[in-house]
Order: structure tokens, then sequence, then C-alpha cells
């Protein structure tokens, strides 16, 4: 059986969140997303999202998916 990599994928929802002034407990209201779920998001545990929770967030923090993730080059 093939291990699984580790993901190089970064989210930035703490800056984006610190940019305007929303805690996650808002913003897990405000997108109808469970406070553990973004959590998870939040300290780079996720392993996927659906279109629909990244499209909810996206439309709360006036974002575009570029601005919540980013892939980090290897090495870093």
């Amino acid at each position: 059986m093939p291990v699984e990599e580790e993901h190089r994928v970064a989210c930035h929802l703490d800056r984006l969140l610190a940019e305007r002034r929303l805690t996650l407990t808002q913003l897990s209201e405000q997108v109808g997303v469970s406070l553990v779920n973004l959590s998870v998001l939040k300290n780079q545990r996720a392993r996927a999202i659906r279109f629909s929770t990244l499209t909810a967030i996206c439309d709360v923090l006036q974002c575009q998916p570029g601005d919540l993730f980013e892939v980090v080059p290897v090495g870093q």
C-alpha cells in the first residue's frame, strides 16, 4: 500500500479573519459550518473541503480561493 505524502497546501484563514476583524465563531455562524470544522481548516489539519463550503467562506470573507489557499514550494 503506498504511503500518502503530506500535502503542501497552506490555509490563510487566520490572516483573512484578522484583516476583516472577524472571529472564527462569527465566520462559523455566517457560513453555516461548524466551529470544529473551521478550526480544522484554520489549523492546517483539513484533508479536503467541499466546494460549497469554500464558496460560502469566500462569499463571507469577500475573497477568492487563491486568497485562502496557497501551495507551498517543496522544502519550505
